[in-house]
């Protein structure tokens, strides 16, 4: 597994590398990770189950993302691909600079890669057409695509070119038995919303603020708790000093991922309000706790939960408020599911287990593929349009083989399984 984004860094990506890792070696297998350090956490680590994580002396460019060299990394990837005896990259995130450059040092090297995509991205400023272009270079020798919903296959298939063939459907989950349902924790005079996210603009906190800024005064028996953290932290703060909101909104900050299910048991309602979602973990998350979901209907939302467990909005605010109204009147009238059978539909539908075979069928099938020489692969890359790339390329293939004689094959030590 490769990625920028890993543990002790908190989200979607690095949970799902996580529990994904977790369930294949309790299935046999044998998985590392590579990702660069967090401050002094450098070297190798080992986490539950024995997964060795290699921390590498990388500098973060920005947002947690290395600067793509495409060239410096080589010698010490190489390295960990010979000792570990690994057979299969898989990358994790677009946005993961690391990701990209060790599937395509593997891919030269002779093994598999898998990439997994785990947002949506758009087509129109010039950050979009650059990070597009970016990933089309990358998935050009890649043997198999994942992505989390079936709006972000199309996606995928339209920024990076790849064939549609090439990308499968395979979605996140979540662990149902730690995100259980606890009814006695809620305040029964209040209706308390509960939203949880990464307050930055595509989570749309601007939504969330006009919201709130519409709700409280209308409904006094309305309570909003929001965990989380980012740049965005100032207009909720503004709403809430302003308006005088402070008897009605709690804002918790930054939560750690073992604190969210007790803020999550405190709320009768969850609110999400995307402006845009591949798939929205935290709403499965909140439905396993038994809470009416009110979410913006964008991306991949629609697919993630069936009708009777979330109320669907578009992105405005009227519609958002219309939705949290129903939602209200569903809880007064007594109209839900009952929060225990909530849990259960989830573990039904989503099972990291499950997640786990299904990506399992996806690694036997790449194993079948044959190995192209350098030249087709070079022929493969010419088809992006990027010419000067082949240059890239041609450097890593040489400097692999520098590499080859300078540390032989031969003289690397071969890592022993930690089997616990």
């Amino acid at each position: 597994m490769a990625s920028d984004f890993f543990y002790p860094n908190t989200g979607g990506v690095e949970e799902h590398i996580y529990n994904l890792s977790q369930c294949l070696i309790k299935r046999g297998h044998k998985v590392i990770v590579v990702t660069h350090c967090y401050g002094d956490r450098v070297g190798v680590r080992y986490l539950t189950r024995g997964l060795k994580v290699y921390y590498l002396p990388i500098r973060v460019f920005y947002s947690q993302c290395a600067l793509p060299t495409m060239i410096c990394n080589i010698a010490i990837v190489r390295y960990i691909l010979i000792r570990e005896c690994i057979e299969i990259v898989h990358g994790h995130s677009a946005f993961s600079v690391l990701a990209h450059e060790v599937s395509i040092i593997g891919k030269l090297m002779g093994l598999k890669t898998v990439f997994t995509d785990h947002s949506l991205f758009g087509f129109a400023d010039m950050s979009a057409v650059l990070t597009n272009k970016y990933l089309q270079m990358c998935l050009c020798e890649c043997d198999h695509c994942i992505c989390v919903s079936h709006t972000g296959k199309e996606n995928t298939v339209l920024r990076a070119k790849v064939k549609a063939h090439k990308v499968s459907v395979i979605p996140n989950a979540v662990d149902a038995y730690t995100f259980t349902p606890d009814p006695s924790q809620r305040d029964p005079n209040v209706v308390t919303i509960v939203i949880v996210s990464r307050l930055v603009y595509r989570k749309g906190v601007d939504l969330m603020a006009a919201v709130i800024a519409d709700m409280c005064p209308r409904y006094p028996n309305v309570r909003f708790i929001i965990g989380g953290d980012g740049p965005k932290m100032w207009l909720l703060q503004e709403v809430r000093e302003q308006k005088g909101f402070q008897h009605c909104i709690t804002l918790l900050g930054s939560l750690q991922h073992s604190e969210v299910r007790d803020v999550l048991v405190k709320g009768d309602i969850f609110l999400n309000t995307s402006l845009t979602e591949a798939y929205c973990m935290a709403i499965v998350e909140a439905a396993s706790c038994g809470l009416k979901v009110v979410s913006t209907k964008v991306g991949g939302i629609p697919e993630v939960l069936p009708e009777n467990m979330i109320y669907l909005t578009e992105p405005n605010v009227t519609s958002i408020v219309a939705g949290i109204e129903l939602a209200m009147k569903d809880l007064k009238d007594n109209n839900i599911l009952c929060p225990y059978k909530c849990n259960q539909m989830v573990r039904k539908m989503y099972n990291w287990m499950d997640i786990a075979r299904r990506t399992e069928i996806v690694y036997n099938r790449i194993l079948l593929n044959k190995n192209k020489p350098l030249g087709q692969q070079l022929k493969t890359y010419l088809s992006c349009g990027v010419w000067p790339f082949l240059l890239v390329i041609s450097l890593m293939y040489l400097l692999l083989k520098l590499a080859e004689k300078v540390y032989k094959r031969k003289h690397i030590d071969i890592a022993r399984d930690l089997k616990l």
